[in-house]
């Protein structure tokens, strides 16, 4: 089993290290998904999720989260083939939380230089709790 902190980690990248490593058959536990970071510029990410909140109908969808941790699960599981077989047993292997839960402690925490938010060529980017209180 892996967890992965997201603290400071560009959402995108880390899910699709995430999507990746699930494929191979791995148990992945995202935790702290409310500090992952979205980049981009802070109107252009604003008016994009609250596009994606307004499509659909309340009883016919499609459904877009709220919560930061179900944002993060929902941004993983577009990076797999969700429909089919594998990427349906892979996203059932991935755990998103908010904060650490008591019985990952103790766990190390693994976090990536490559998803990392001073990977950003410029200081244009939001955090996703931010995200998720303005939505």
């Amino acid at each position: 089993m892996i967890v992965i902190d997201a603290t400071n980690q560009i959402v995108g990248r880390m899910a699709s290290f995430v999507a990746k490593t699930a494929l191979l058959g791995e148990k992945i536990v995202v935790v702290n998904c409310e500090n992952a970071i979205i980049s981009g510029n802070k109107s252009s990410i604003i008016s994009k999720y609250k596009m994606r909140r307004e499509i659909g109908g309340p009883m016919t969808g499609p459904f877009f989260p709220r919560q930061p941790d179900r944002v993060v699960r929902r941004t993983i599981r577009g990076m797999l083939s969700y429909k089919q077989g594998r990427g349906r047993d892979a996203f059932k292997n991935i755990m998103c939380y908010m904060g650490v839960p008591e019985k990952y402690e103790k766990e190390k925490l693994i976090t990536s230089n490559k998803t990392n938010v001073s990977k950003l060529p410029n200081y244009k980017y939001m955090v996703l709790k931010d995200l998720c209180k303005l939505v």
